[in-house]
C-alpha cells in the first residue's frame, strides 16, 4: 500500500514542532535570561527549567517525527500536546493577569490562535486523516 502525503498543512506543523523543540532545547542554555520554560501556568526557573524544557522538547522533535512519518502513534501525543497547551494557557492567564511586566494583550491573543491553532488544528488533522495513518 502506498504510503499517504502528510500534505502541505501537517508538513508545516511537524517543522514548527521541531522550531518549538529547538527553542526547549535551548532554554536551559540560558541565551536568554529572560526566556523560561512555562508549565502549567508558571515560568520555570532553575533544575525545574533545565529538566522540564528538554524534556518537552523531546516529546515534540518525537511528535513531529510521528506527523512526518505518518503514524498512528501520534494521534495520542497530538491530543495530550493540545490539551496541554489549552490547560497551560489558561493557567498562565488566570495566575498572572494584571501582573506588571506581561507583554501587551494584542501579542498575547495572536500568541494564543497560534499555539491552540498549530497544537489542536495538528490534533484535528490527524484525527481527520487517521485512515492514512501507519502502525510501523
Amino acid at each position: 500500500m502506498p504510503r499517504a502525503s502528510r500534505g502541505p498543512i501537517l508538513t508545516l506543523f511537524a517543522i514548527l514542532f521541531v522550531i518549538l523543540a529547538l527553542s526547549n532545547f535551548s532554554k536551559p542554555l540560558r541565551l536568554d535570561p529572560t526566556a523560561g520554560f512555562v508549565f502549567f501556568g508558571v515560568k520555570t526557573h532553575g533544575i525545574a527549567k533545565t529538566i522540564l524544557a528538554p524534556a518537552f522538547g523531546f516529546l515534540l522533535v518525537v511528535y513531529a517525527t510521528g506527523i512526518w512519518l505518518m503514524r498512528r502513534w501520534a494521534l495520542p501525543i497530538a491530543y495530550g500536546y493540545a490539551t496541554y497547551v489549552i490547560i497551560n494557557l489558561l493557567l498562565y492567564t488566570i495566575r498572572h493577569a494584571g501582573t506588571p511586566g506581561q507583554p501587551p494583550p494584542v501579542f498575547m491573543a495572536g500568541y494564543v490562535i497560534v499555539a491552540i491553532g498549530v497544537s489542536a488544528g495538528s490534533a484535528i488533522l490527524l484525527r481527520r486523516r487517521r485512515d492514512d495513518l501507519t502502525t510501523r
